[in-house]
């Protein structure tokens, strides 16, 4: 397909920030509908990166986003002129999401994907107590903490990272399993787990201890138990500039202050 022929759809998070951006962008190249685009590009920060890789999931469109929020480690860096250019040449990654399906305090199912991580936190005063099982067998008996959570490559550098999780390259076939204020085993720090494993984290004393869970931003209260697996037939396609791909910035945050 010729640079000049792809099709871009420009979504933008509210701010203004991003919103002017899109603006200009529209202006400059134009804008196809979501169903007629080849390329998706996204304006804003990682949170609005994320809400649309979940919006697109198993699409088959591309996502393409630029740094209009924050942090933008998902995104590329916000420039105007020769965008066609840069899409034609950027490297395409494709990630498998995190399936949570949660039972709550009434017994009901529910199911989110996370591009990110699934996290497990306190609810209340009182610390978590939780089981932890690795493809049915338990590996821990009593997890006392704040939270757990398990992260993907992609999210390592998210939430994990703050929480003195590993950092994962972005093509290792591996989930880090990563805990919050670990009280007891006081020295456990977290472990690396193979990406086709199956979490089931068990809620001890839920109604003493509640427990909420997340799928990158859906929350579930009171969860009695959580499932965590990688979900093969869900499929995000993200584009980066080929100065700034995924393998180099997660070997940048390795060594930023």
């Amino acid at each position: 397909m010729s640079r000049s022929s792809q099709k871009l759809c420009f979504l933008a998070s509210t701010t203004d920030h991003a919103q002017s951006a899109r603006d200009e962008l529209v202006e400059h190249y134009g804008n196809a509908t979501f169903d007629d685009a080849d390329v998706i590009v996204a304006l804003g920060g990682d949170g609005f990166m994320l809400q649309v890789l979940n919006e697109t999931m198993n699409s088959g469109k591309r996502i393409y986003g630029m740094n209009r929020g924050s942090i933008g480690f998902l995104m590329n860096d916000y420039r105007l002129e020769g965008l066609q250019d840069r899409i034609a040449v950027a490297t395409g990654n494709d990630f498998h999401p995190l399936r949570m399906t949660t039972i709550d305090a009434n017994g009901n199912e529910f199911s989110a994907l996370a591009m990110n991580e699934v996290s497990l936190f306190r609810q209340s005063h009182q610390a978590a107590k939780l089981r932890v099982d690795v493809d049915g067998k338990t590996r821990l008996e009593e997890l006392v903490c704040d939270g757990m959570m398990v992260a993907t490559p992609a999210g390592s550098t998210a939430y994990n990272f703050s929480a003195h999780g590993p950092i994962l390259p972005l093509e290792s076939p591996l989930l880090a399993l990563t805990p919050v204020s670990a009280f007891r085993p006081r020295r456990w720090r977290g472990a690396l787990l193979p990406n086709k494993v199956t979490v089931e984290v068990h809620v001890l004393e839920g109604e003493k201890r509640p427990v909420n869970a997340v799928a990158d931003h859906i929350e579930v209260k009171s969860v009695q138990s959580v499932r965590i697996a990688q979900s093969q037939d869900r499929t995000a396609k993200i584009l980066s500039d080929p100065d700034r791909s995924w393998s180099d910035r997660v070997l940048a945050e390795q060594f930023t202050n």
